[in-house]
């Protein structure tokens, strides 16, 4: 569980959790164009290959290679376990 804190510790590896999330398999060219235009962030394509690197060893990112692309797709279950960990509690009345 380590490695899921570590990956959402970051706030550019968070926003392209966001990103995926919004519309699943996506290539890292249209990670990178999203994170500019949106957020106005301009990491390298490498420096976002690297994030998404990370991702995937947390479980949070699969990609997939189709033809000459290589599609990203955000896997939440890893996320479950936060809250296993920290359920929630009643509010105090």
């Amino acid at each position: 569980m380590t490695d899921v804190f570590k990956a959402i510790a970051d706030e550019t590896r968070r926003l392209l959790l966001d990103e995926l999330l919004e519309r699943d398999e996506q290539t890292l060219f249209e990670l990178c164009s999203k994170l500019a235009m949106r957020h106005g962030l301009t990491p390298t394509r490498q420096a976002v290959s690297q994030h998404l690197s990370v991702l995937e060893q947390a479980g949070l990112v699969r990609a997939e290679r189709r033809g000459r692309y290589r599609l990203h797709t955000i896997d939440t279950a890893p996320l479950a376990q936060i809250s296993e960990r920290w359920p929630q509690r009643e509010a105090p009345r």
